[in-house]
C-alpha cells in the first residue's frame, strides 16, 4: 500500500511540474531498493579501453556492477552535461548526443547495451566533474611560467558519496568553483548570451576622434555603443561626436579599463571592434583559468590581477589596500603563481638577473666600459672581489656578478618583498616612479613594481612601534640593507584574468599577453 501511495504521489508531482526531472534533486527515494533497472555485472574488459584509472577504481569499489539504475540520477547527469555551456564547457566533450540517444531507448536496451550505457555515463560524468573543478586543460602543459599547484578532485569518492547519500545533484554542485570572480564570470556569460546577434560594422579611424569632431566613423561608433548598451538612445545617429556619445564612450572606456577621456584612439577602437563572439570566447577562456585557481583563499592575502595592473591586500575578506602596479612586458612576462610572503628588504641591492644581463648589460659594457658606474653597478668576480670594468673579460661575462648599490635610484627602489618561487620575481619599489601614471603598465622585466610600497610594507610588518612610516623612512635614510621577516601569514596570488561582471555590467581588460584567443581555441579543439 505504501509503495502504491508513493507511486501515485510521484505521478501527481510529475504531472504538476512542467520543469525537467532535474528539479527533483531534493526528492529522496524512501526505499533504496526501489530502482528502475536491474543491477548488472560488468566484465572489466569493457572498462579497460577507456584507459581511465578513476573509472576502473569506481567500478572496482562497486564489485564491477552497474551504478545508474535510477532514472532520476541518469536525468540529473544528462541535464547537467546538456546545460554545461552555461559554465563555459562544451557538451560535445562529454558525448552528450550518444548519451541522450541511449537514454531515449533505455527501456529497449538489452543487458549488454545497458552495461555500455552505464560505463559511458560514468566516464563522461567523471570527465565533466574533473573539467568543472580543475579545468579541461593543464596550465603546466600550456605555459612555462605558470606555477599553480592544482589539487585534482577524487571523482570516485564523489560518486560513491552521491550514490550512498542519494545526493547526486548536490555533490555535482559542490564541484563548481566557489570563488566570487568565478561566479561573476558565470554571470557575465549569462549576460552576453542575452545579447542579440552582433550585426555592427567595424570602426575604422585613421588617427583619433576628439569630442565634438565630425567624422563619418562616428556613425559606426554609435552603433557599437548602442549594441553594448553604453549609449541609451539612437535619436542622433549622425557623424557628429556629441555630448551624449562622449559620455557613452567614457562609460565604454571605464568598463574596458581604458582612460575615460572620451578620445577615440587606437585602444578604444580596438576594444570597440571586439564582436559578441570574441567577448563570449574571452569569458569562456577566463572561466577555464578560474577552474585552475581552485584552492580556497587564505585568511590574509595579496591578489594581483596582471592585466588589470592592480594589487589588492585582503584581510578577513575585506580589501584594506589597493595599489597600482607595473608588470612584465610581453617578452618578459610576469609569471602566474601562488606563494607566501616571506621578507621585507629595506635598501635592497640589485643583482642583475641572467636575461637582463644577456640582453642589456653585456651589450652596454662592450660598447662602454664605464656604462655600469653611471648606474652604481659594480662587478664582482667568483671570489667576491670588486673588478675594475677596464679589466672585465668580455669573453667570459657570466663569470661575474653585477650588483647595484642600495639607494633611492636603485632599480628596486628602497624596498622589496620576497616570496618563494621558481622565477626569481618579487614585489618592489622602482626608480621610475612616474610610470604608475601611464595606462599601459606592462613595462618591467617580470617582477611587480608597486606604487607607494612603504605603505604596503607597513601593513605587512604589522608592527606600528617598530615599523611606523617614520621609522621606515629613517631606515631608508641609512642606505643600509636590512632584512625583516614577515611574521603574519600573507599568501600571494599572482594571477591573470581579463573578464568578469559587476552589477550586471560586462567588464573587460586588454589581454596584454595575447592568451585568451589561443586558450579558447585549445578548449574547443
Amino acid at each position: 500500500m505504501n509503495k502504491i501511495y508513493l507511486f501515485i504521489i510521484l505521478l501527481l508531482f510529475l504531472s504538476c511540474k512542467k520543469e525537467s526531472i532535474i528539479n527533483l534533486d531534493t526528492f529522496k527515494i524512501s526505499n533504496s531498493n526501489d530502482r528502475e533497472g536491474e543491477i548488472i555485472e560488468i566484465d572489466t574488459i569493457l572498462i579497460n579501453p577507456f584507459k581511465s584509472k578513476s573509472l576502473s577504481d569506481f567500478y572496482n569499489s562497486r564489485e564491477n556492477q552497474t551504478a545508474w539504475q535510477s532514472e532520476k540520477n541518469r536525468k540529473i547527469i544528462l541535464e547537467r552535461i546538456k546545460n554545461c555551456e552555461s559554465e563555459g564547457l562544451n557538451p560535445s566533450d562529454y558525448n552528450i548526443s550518444k548519451l541522450l540517444e541511449l537514454e531515449k531507448k533505455f527501456p529497449e536496451l538489452d543487458e549488454s547495451e545497458q552495461v555500455n550505457y552505464d560505463i559511458l555515463l560514468t566516464y563522461n560524468l567523471q570527465k565533466y566533474l574533473s573539467h568543472l573543478r580543475n579545468g579541461k586543460l593543464d596550465p603546466a602543459k600550456l605555459y612555462k611560467n605558470w606555477d599553480l599547484n592544482i589539487k585534482r578532485i577524487d571523482t570516485k569518492a564523489i560518486l560513491e558519496k552521491a550514490l550512498e547519500k542519494d545526493s547526486l545533484a548536490s555533490e555535482i554542485e559542490k564541484c563548481q568553483p566557489k570563488a566570487l570572480t568565478y561566479q561573476k564570470l558565470i554571470k557575465a556569460l549569462s549576460i552576453i548570451n542575452e545579447y542579440p546577434e552582433d550585426k555592427t560594422d567595424s570602426v575604422k579611424v585613421v588617427d583619433k576622434i576628439n569630442p565634438y569632431d565630425k567624422n563619418p566613423a562616428i556613425i559606426n561608433v554609435k552603433k557599437k555603443l548602442l549594441y553594448w548598451k553604453d549609449l541609451k538612445s539612437n535619436d542622433s545617429i549622425t557623424s557628429k561626436y556629441d555630448d551624449e556619445t562622449v559620455e557613452a564612450v567614457k562609460r565604454f572606456q571605464t568598463r574596458h579599463g581604458l582612460i575615460p577621456d572620451g578620445i577615440i584612439g587606437k585602444t578604444t577602437v580596438n576594444a570597440l571592434n571586439f564582436s559578441k563572439e570574441d567577448r563570449k570566447h574571452q569569458i569562456i577562456a577566463n572561466l577555464e583559468r578560474w577552474r585552475w585557481f581552485t584552492k580556497p583563499f587564505d585568511k590574509n592575502y595579496i591578489l594581483i590581477n596582471i592585466p588589470n595592473y592592480s594589487l589588492n591586500v585582503v584581510e578577513d575578506q575585506n580589501v584594506v589596500m589597493s595599489k597600482r602596479i607595473v608588470i612584465g612586458q610581453i617578452k618578459r612576462k610576469t609569471p602566474v603563481l601562488t606563494s607566501v610572503l616571506q621578507t621585507v628588504v629595506f635598501n635592497p641591492t640589485w643583482t642583475v638577473p641572467p636575461t637582463i644581463l644577456k640582453e642589456d648589460i653585456i651589450p652596454e659594457l662592450i660598447k662602454d666600459r664605464n656604462s655600469l658606474s653611471k648606474k652604481s653597478i659594480s662587478i664582482y668576480d667568483s671570489k667576491n672581489n670588486k673588478v675594475d670594468p677596464q679589466k672585465w673579460n668580455e669573453k667570459n661575462p657570466n663569470g661575474y656578478r653585477y650588483v647595484q648599490d642600495p639607494g633611492y635610484y636603485n632599480s628596486l627602489g628602497v624596498v622589496k618583498i620576497n616570496f618563494p618561487n621558481h622565477h626569481s620575481v618579487y614585489l618592489h619599489d622602482t626608480n621610475h616612479r612616474n610610470l604608475f601614471e601611464r595606462h599601459n603598465r606592462s613595462l618591467s622585466s617580470g617582477c611587480v613594481r608597486i606604487q607607494e610600497p612603504l605603505e604596503l610594507a607597513e601593513i605587512l610588518l604589522d608592527n606600528p612601534k617598530q615599523f611606523s612610516r617614520e621609522k621606515m623612512d629613517s631606515i631608508v635614510a641609512t642606505k643600509k640593507t636590512l632584512f625583516i621577516g614577515i611574521k603574519k601569514r600573507y599568501a600571494i596570488y599572482l594571477w591573470y584574468w581579463t573578464a568578469w561582471s559587476e552589477d550586471d555590467e560586462l567588464i573587460f581588460r586588454t589581454d596584454i599577453y595575447n592568451l585568451d584567443a589561443d586558450l579558447y581555441h585549445q578548449l574547443r579543439n
